[in-house]
């Protein structure tokens, strides 16, 4: 299975997934682009599909549907661990609420598609406002290998760093991953953000300091996500 990243509307990041001939859009914003991709590419978008319902992963969708003749998949109607077949490969939907309920992450080969649940470097907002639920995906992610790609709906890189540097300035792994920082093409590893991210360290020492001289609980794991997913 192979990946094209699309940039559009300043920060935001689209996908097209294809394997022999056929393709799969997700968050399919960068209209233009893709067909000209596909196109140039000479393959057959057989569907469509989204991260979440946000506007800016939406936009875009209806037009490359009406441009393709492609079907399109309505996020909210997958169960988790259902596979999109894509010429023979498997594409498998989980589903990961938390940034918003109906958010879904796609997993294939050695990468993940995030969308907005998680990013290089931080994670997304809890508009859910279901923080337990929200855990329970990030705890799905960080199960996967850790040579595992992560390709996210926006990219925040900068500003991650700028924060986690805030919260653990003696923490080298920020350095060398911003070393590794490539605005043209925006992905990292599951072992990198287990070095950097803060909202996946939420187990280490650390972290747990942090949180501690904030005053916050760190008697389980949940806590500590809490913990430092309310920290400002």
């Amino acid at each position: 299975m192979k990946i094209e990243q699309f940039f559009y509307g300043g920060d935001n990041l689209g996908y097209l997934l294809y394997s022999g001939g056929r393709a799969l859009a997700i968050d399919g914003g960068a209209v233009e682009e893709m067909l000209t991709f596909l196109g140039l590419n000479r393959l057959e978008l057989e569907a469509a599909t989204n991260t979440h319902g946000h506007g800016d992963h939406t936009v875009g969708t209806r037009e490359l549907l009406q441009s393709t003749g492609a079907d399109y998949l309505d996020h909210r109607d997958f169960s988790d661990s259902q596979v999109i077949d894509l010429n023979g490969e498997a594409v498998t939907v989980r589903l990961t609420p938390g940034h918003t309920m109906d958010s879904v992450t796609f997993a294939t080969g050695d990468f993940l598609v995030t969308g907005d649940t998680l990013f290089n470097g931080t994670v997304g907002n809890c508009f859910s406002g279901d923080l337990k639920a929200f855990y329970r995906s990030i705890r799905l992610l960080m199960d996967y290998p850790g040579a595992t790609r992560v390709y996210a709906g926006h990219d925040y890189v900068a500003e991650s760093l700028a924060f986690a540097r805030h919260l653990t300035p003696d923490n080298a792994a920020i350095d060398r991953y911003a070393a590794r920082y490539d605005k043209t093409h925006v992905v990292s590893t599951l072992d990198e953000e287990r070095a950097v991210n803060p909202y996946l360290r939420f187990n280490d020492p650390e972290i747990v300091r942090l949180l501690e001289s904030r005053g916050l609980p760190t008697k389980t794991a949940v806590q500590r996500w809490e913990g430092i997913m309310s920290i400002e």
